[in-house]
């Protein structure tokens, strides 16, 4: 994939596009994509962890599951926040970070006019691209993977009726398990939960996991 820019509030902001996967075709990890017969699933923007501890669009678990989404037929849009990797910018801890990601939308709805758009993001991308997402019309579904839940403000994700996938690990650090579950019975309908086996915040080790769980969530929903 080369490289590309978006236009972001501070200026350029790096990213990757995914296009959807040939129905078939083998990835490097050996997964064979079932593509998606009526052409493209949806367009998507995934958001990486906090920048400040290093995350970038190349965090394994974006990587992989960018590449699951690409499997199902999604085109998948990875990009760095502000201060990031080559992206322009002072990273703000969230509303610099929350009109990026914006504006990442904005370019996957005018690079597929008509086709669904989603929301994804994992640990602080998670709770940006959820917020922005829950407050856009145009979003049909909502993506978090280890959202930190208790650090940040996830109220509007709660009330949401889009829909909500959420991916967490038994032993996560960061967002015990036992929030999230009481997060997850407090949200709006409808939802789905799947919980990954001895996985930590980062899913060591357990990150094909995550994977397979994107596939087996989103494979054949529809909105």
């Amino acid at each position: 994939m080369p490289p590309r820019e978006i236009s972001g509030p501070t200026g350029r902001l790096e990213a990757l596009l995914e296009e959807p996967a040939a129905p078939g075709s083998i990835g490097r990890d050996g997964r064979v994509s079932p593509g998606h017969a009526a052409g493209l699933r949806a367009a998507v923007v995934f958001a990486h962890p906090l920048t400040s501890q290093g995350g970038t669009m190349h965090t394994k678990v974006v990587y992989q599951a960018a590449k699951a989404l690409s499997r199902i037929g999604c085109a998948v849009l990875r990009f760095n926040f502000r201060g990031a990797g080559a992206s322009d910018g002072t990273f703000s801890n969230g509303p610099g970070e929350q009109d990026d990601f914006r504006a990442a939308l904005d370019y996957m709805a005018a690079q597929y006019p008509g086709a669904p758009l989603w929301a994804a993001g994992m640990s602080f991308g998670a709770w940006v691209a959820l917020s922005v997402g829950a407050e856009d019309p145009r979003v049909s579904a909502l993506i978090g993977i280890a959202p930190p839940i208790t650090r940040y403000d996830f109220s509007a994700v709660e009330r949401s009726p889009t829909p909500k996938f959420f991916i967490q690990g038994e032993f996560d650090e960061i967002c015990f398990l036992k929030d999230m579950r009481a997060f997850y019975a407090r949200a709006a309908e409808p939802k789905e939960l799947v919980v990954i086996d001895a996985a930590d915040h980062l899913f060591d080790g357990k990150v094909a996991d995550v994977a397979d769980a994107i596939e087996d969530l989103l494979g054949d929903w529809q909105a």
